[in-house]
Formats: structure tokens, C-alpha cells, sequence
């Protein structure tokens, strides 16, 4: 039986010779697509100061930010004799570095000048030796540039698009004549043209703090599309996007830019009609070809219906409603007679993500997962008056609810736990949460079920964070939401973030999903969702609930 399902799902996803599932409506929709990219605001930035990075085992990552000793400006210290300085932009930017050399005495510049710049983020990528390089990804992500400059009275400028606050220069090609770095700029690029309303003034310093870091963190991600990284991977994610416009919606409200992601990515959809989880602008915009995120699929639903809600844009919904009945047909597909998600036979067809973190058992997510898919898109349709097209979903997520609570929840301990690996996940209980499969007091009791359990797989990333932050709030737990968000970002905010990061455990300042830390992308947009949540339950993040930190 499981060999005729393999089939039968191979002739549902792969379509037949010439065919393609949107073909009527894919070039109508790139062509929205491109009609809603907004421009990008441009802002010339200087140089604040220069530092020194020791090493400090106390500081994060083993990095300790403090002032130069060196009282002369920048255009006045010799390359030649220092040989390399750090500079700090104060704050962290994304855009294109311009400098300038000048001549410090009367000898002719006769021969080029060969620098070497690294760009940080944080600390460690300017202080972290790059090879021999031991990560998983391409080392040409790592931000640094050798630049050779022919003539000392050219300003060069930096091919690449950069995404950092600190600029390390070092002379690796040195001259017979004596030279400065005269000028240093960065073209900071962005599409946010609005500054959004500030907070109460009663709202504590801590949330106010991780408010506007979530604020600068969603800026620097929002470029011709929602970036999932500005440093890496420049791309539009359909997971981050999901999290991007939920925190856009309470805060710039640029939607602009949600539309032209919407459009984009149903564009550049797969031919069998399934979705890429990711897409590329340049140099023309394209997928990452057979990418397939069983989740991201599932939560394109979910943010077409949120951007729907925030707008009343009808035509949007309309467009892409055949994208999001689609998607449906993955958890059809899945669905087994008992009512569960086949675990085994997803997991090895399509990739299932959730969370970087070693040793995540899925099951019970993916089961959860669907099932929130399954409601989102019954209300997505409710709202457009499309339910006929989907009579079959309350009947199945029924069903689903069922089998899930049968299968999974373990009545003595107040968990959900798989049936192929009883492992204890944030992700499980957190998922089968916002499925709505408990009540809240099983909600309750497995959420703080979590906490007590020393072997709970705990998130890695403040992807899953966020959602168990909202399962805190679906569940009534408002002062551990308040607390959990306080505990989680503000440890970030007192790390000194200047913006968000893709990667962080409280307990391992150099997690990384790719084996080097200095890969992480140290302004993700995943992470800026605090913005979202401070914004849309003030009542939760008022002075009554919060921290004294």
C-alpha cells in the first residue's frame, strides 16, 4: 500500500511533460510582482569612532568592543606604519562602502595599494581568523575584500552590498610611500520610508529596548523584497517572510512589500503548483529550483490571510487563492486513514525544518502544523467567501485533532510526545498548541510542563521562539509571555545586539547551524518579531506584567 501511495503521490506532485499548473496566471502575477517594488531610501553614513576588540572571556563570543587609544583621526594614521585598525559605524548598516586614500608625504605614489577589509556584524567577525575555513556553507559569504587601488587619488567603491557595524582595514601590499585611509562611507539602503509610532512612555526600558532593536533588525531585512539575512542569504524565505509581515503589520506597514513577496514567490512556484521555499531578485528574479519546506508551503496560507486582514486588499486574496488551495493538497496527500500526518514518508519527500537544532524529533510539529494550516486557510476562504471550494477541512481537522490527541498526548505527564521517538520538544508542544488540539489548561500544564523536564529539546533559533511565545498567549499564560520575551531578546539586547540574530542559546554563544560561528547572519529577520507582539497585546508588555531587569 505504502509503494501505490508513493506513486500516486509522484503523479499528484510531478507534472506531465509541457504542463504547468499556473501557466494562465504566472506571468500576470510577476508582472504585480514587479509593480509593487518599492524604492530604495538611500542615507550616506560616517565612520563614529575607532576601537580596539580585546578578548574578554565575560563579553559575548569572547569579544570586548572598547575606544582606541589612538587620539588622531582617521585620516591621519599611517597604514603604512600601523597596519591595520578597526572602525565602528555605531550602528549596524547594510549597503555599499565607498574610502579614499591620500598621500601623507612628498614621496611620488608609485605603485598600487593593496587592502584587505573585513566586515562585522558583531565583534567576532572581525576578530575570528576566517581559514582555515570549517563551515558548512560557501566561504565566500564571510564579508571580507581584498581591494587593490591603482591610484591613490581614486575613490573605490566596495563591489559587493555589505551588511555590518564594524570595518577592519589592513595593509597587505605595502608601498614605498606613506598613506592614510582619508574618507569612509557606507550608502545605507532600505525601503522603509516611515517611522513607526513610538511606544507608550510607561512601557519599561527592557521592552522599549528590545522594540526598537526588533524595529532596526525588520529595517535592515526590508530591501526589494523581505530578505531573510541582509549579510546571508539575500533571499525571500517564505518562513521569514511569514514573520516579517506579522511585525510590518503593526509597525512600518509598508505593504508594498508583502504584496510584491506574495506575488513573487506564487510566481515562481514549482510547475507541479507547490511552492519554493525560497526565491532570488537578481539577475532576474528565479527559485532556488525543488526546494521544497513542507511548513513554508503551508504558512504562505497563513500570511496571505494576515495580509488580508491588515489591508482588506480582496483583489491580493483573490490572485492568489488557487496558490493557497494548493498548498492544501500537501496535507491531503499525508493525511493517513488514523487521521496522522505520515511522518516518515514527508519527512523523506519534502524537507521538514521547524528549527535548527541537532537531534529535533518533527512528528508531533508537522502533525500540529497542519492542522493550523488547515484553519487559516478555512478562515482565508471564509473571508473571501471561497468555504464551498473547501467543504472538507472542518471534517479534517476533526479528525486530525483527534488522532492527535489520541496518539500523541500522554494523559500522566501533560505532554505530546511522538509515536516513532518519544522525545520531549518545545516544537512538539508548542505546535499541537497553536493547532488548538489541547484545552488551555493541557495547554497550560504542557507548556509549563517544559520546564520542569531536563531533557526537553529546547529552540535553537528565535524562529521557534517565536512561536512559543505565542503559544504562551493562545494559552492565557500572559505574564510568562511577557517574561519569556523579556528572558529570551533581552538577553540578546544585553549581549550588546544592535539587531536581531538568526542563531542564539542563552547557554551557547557560538551555536551555529553551520559549524562557524561567524557564518550566523547577526540581523535575521526571523528574529524581529518582539516588535509584533509588544505592538499588538500592549496589554501584556505594560508596566503590570513586566520584569524588573
Amino acid at each position: 500500500m505504502k509503494n501505490i501511495l508513493s506513486i500516486l503521490f509522484l503523479v499528484a506532485v510531478v507534472p506531465l511533460y509541457g504542463t504547468d499548473f499556473y501557466k494562465e496566471y504566472r506571468a500576470g502575477w510577476l508582472k504585480k510582482a514587479e509593480q509593487n517594488t518599492p524604492r530604495l531610501i538611500e542615507t550616506l553614513k560616517q565612520p563614529r569612532r575607532l576601537v580596539e576588540i580585546i578578548s574578554d572571556k565575560e563579553s559575548y563570543q569572547g569579544w570586548k568592543v572598547v575606544e582606541s587609544q589612538s587620539d588622531k583621526k582617521l585620516s591621519e594614521i599611517s597604514l603604512k606604519q600601523q597596519k591595520s585598525y578597526i572602525i565602528d559605524f555605531g550602528e549596524h548598516l547594510t549597503g555599499y562602502v565607498s574610502f579614499s586614500l591620500k598621500s601623507l608625504d612628498e614621496r611620488t605614489p608609485d605603485s598600487p595599494v593593496r587592502l584587505k577589509f573585513t566586515f562585522g556584524e558583531v565583534p567576532s567577525e572581525v576578530s575570528t581568523p576566517f581559514d582555515p575555513y570549517t563551515g558548512d556553507l560557501c566561504r565566500a559569504w564571510l564579508q571580507d575584500e581584498t581591494v587593490t587601488v591603482m591610484n591613490v587619488s581614486e575613490t573605490i567603491q566596495i563591489g559587493r552590498r555589505l551588511s555590518f557595524r564594524y570595518i577592519k582595514a589592513e595593509l597587505i601590499g605595502e608601498p614605498h610611500f606613506d598613506f592614510a585611509i582619508s574618507d569612509i562611507t557606507c550608502r545605507a539602503v532600505t525601503s522603509v520610508s516611515v517611522v513607526p509610532d513610538p511606544l507608550s512612555a510607561s512601557v519599561p526600558e527592557i521592552i522599549t529596548e528590545i522594540d526598537r532593536i526588533g524595529l532596526a533588525t525588520l529595517k535592515e531585512c526590508m530591501q526589494t523584497v523581505f530578505e531573510d539575512g541582509p549579510k546571508r542569504d539575500q533571499r525571500l524565505w517564505i518562513g521569514d517572510l511569514y514573520l516579517q509581515s506579522m511585525a510590518n503589520n503593526y509597525s512600518y506597514r509598508q505593504f508594498d512589500l508583502t504584496r510584491r513577496c506574495l506575488y513573487l514567490v506564487a510566481g515562481l512556484s514549482d510547475e507541479n503548483g507547490y511552492l519554493n521555499a525560497n526565491v532570488f531578485e537578481r539577475p532576474e528574479p528565479h527559485a532556488q529550483q525543488k526546494q521544497f519546506l513542507l511548513e513554508y508551503a503551508l504558512l504562505f496560507n497563513a500570511t496571505l490571510k494576515d495580509y488580508l486582514i491588515a489591508t482588506n486588499d480582496l483583489q491580493t486574496a483573490y490572485d492568489l487563492w488557487p496558490v493557497a488551495k494548493k498548498q492544501l493538497e500537501i496535507v491531503r496527500t499525508y493525511t493517513q486513514e488514523n487521521g496522522l500526518m505520515d511522518f516518515e514518508r514527508a519527512n523523506s519527500e519534502w524537507w521538514v525544518f521547524f528549527d535548527w537544532k541537532p537531534g529535533l524529533h518533527k512528528e508531533v510539529a508537522l502533525q500540529g502544523v497542519s492542522i493550523f494550516a488547515l484553519k487559516e486557510t478555512y478562515e482565508l476562504a471564509r473571508l473571501i467567501g471561497k468555504e464551498k471550494e473547501i467543504t472538507y477541512i472542518p471534517s479534517m481537522v476533526k479528525k486530525m485533532s483527534k488522532a492527535a490527541y489520541k496518539e500523541y498526548y500522554d494523559k500522566q505527564s501533560g505532554l505530546f510526545v511522538g509515536k516513532l521517538d518519544n522525545q520531549i520538544s518545545y516544537a512538539s508542544q508548542i505546535w499541537m498548541v497553536l493547532s488548538g488540539v489541547p484545552t488551555q489548561k493541557e495547554a497550560q500544564r504542557a507548556l509549563y510542563g517544559l520546564s520542569s523536564s531536563d531533557s526537553a529539546i529546547t529552540p535553537g533559533t528565535p524562529y521557534l521562539y517565536h512561536y512559543y511565545i505565542q503559544a504562551m498567549i493562545n494559552s492565557g499564560m500572559e505574564k510568562e509571555a511577557n517574561e519569556a520575551l523579556v528572558d529570551y531578546w533581552g538577553g540578546m539586547v544585553r549581549r550588546d545586539a544592535d539587531t536581531f540574530w538568526e542563531a542564539y542559546d542563552p547557554n551557547d554563544d557560538f551555536i551555529s547551524p553551520y559549524k562557524f560561528h561567524p557564518m550566523n547572519s547577526y540581523c535575521h529577520a526571523w528574529s524581529c518579531t518582539p516588535v509584533y507582539f509588544i505592538r499588538k497585546y500592549p496589554e501584556i508588555f505594560n508596566p503590570t506584567y513586566a520584569l524588573e531587569k
